[in-house]
Parts: structure tokens; sequence; C-alpha cells
């Protein structure tokens, strides 16, 4: 059984867009750099030609894990999400009680993860381990360096 994963209408509409970018113009550079390597000469010999065909199986692997996961995605409804645990597009502030250190992280759906703009995967170990939790629990989370307890300081949307 395929797995469902939740986005936002944004992340949503960027899949969309890239799986048309993928479609619309990828696939016919593709085909023309197939048709060209292929007037060239001798297809037994030609790195061209295969490298060409390659490139395209590639693209066609992304179009079908993309229309996979389009045909298994949907759309997060915020406004029946529970506002006092740690849940998808909640935004959460966290508090290393190892180091002090405060980070805010906001849980998305893997496709939408972006740590340089404060969104992890709540597939990754801290999104896993933040998933369910409520202001003033205690989330311990296996990392590679061990074991890290994180206080959950703040939740909002």
């Amino acid at each position: 059984m395929a797995k469902i994963s939740y986005y936002t209408s944004e992340g949503l509409k960027k899949l969309k867009d890239e799986l048309n970018q993928l479609k619309d113009i990828e696939r016919p550079k593709a085909s023309n750099a197939i048709a060209e390597a292929r007037d060239k000469g001798d297809l037994s010999e030609n790195a061209e030609y295969d490298a060409a065909k390659e490139a395209q199986g590639m693209l066609e692997m992304r179009i079908s894990k993309l229309e996979e996961t389009l045909s298994n995605a949907r759309i997060i409804d915020e406004s029946q999400l529970d506002n006092t645990k740690a849940l998808v597009l909640s935004q959460v502030k966290i508090k290393n009680n190892l180091n002090g250190m405060i980070m805010d992280y906001t849980l998305v759906a893997d496709g939408e993860a972006d740590l340089s703009k404060g969104k992890i995967s709540v597939n990754s170990p801290i999104g896993k381990g933040l998933l369910g939790k409520s202001v003033g629990d205690i989330a311990q989370i296996n990392v590679p360096s061990g074991i890290i307890d994180f206080e959950i300081i703040k939740i909002s949307r």
C-alpha cells in the first residue's frame, strides 16, 4: 500500500509545478537530444546517444515518482488540527536541555522540509520526537550523537 503524505496547499502546488515542468519542458528536450544523437550515425559507438537515453530514463523515473507522490498526497486542513499538541504544520519552540539552546521549527511533510527556513520533516528524528507533545513536555530524541532532551516551550500555527 502506498504511503499517504500530507502537504500544505503551497507545497502541493510546488510539486505539481515541478511535474508540469518535467513533462512539458524537460521531456521534449530529452526526446530531441535522443533524436539528434541518433542522427549522428552508428548507435553502437555513440556515447552521446547512450547518455541521452540514460538522462531520459532518469527523467522518466523522476516523473513517475512525482506522479506517485501526488496520487497519495493529501492537503492538510489546518482548522481541524489540535493547537495544544505538536502536529504537522505546528511551529514549535524547543529548548535543548543539554546546552540551553532555543530553536524554532515548523513541522512539515518530507517534500517541504528545508532546514535553512526552519522547516523539518515530521519523519526526521527530531520531528518524530516532537509529534504529539504538548507545551511543557520533554521529548527525548535519539540523534546520532546520543539521546537529547528537548523541552517544548511553545506551540503555535
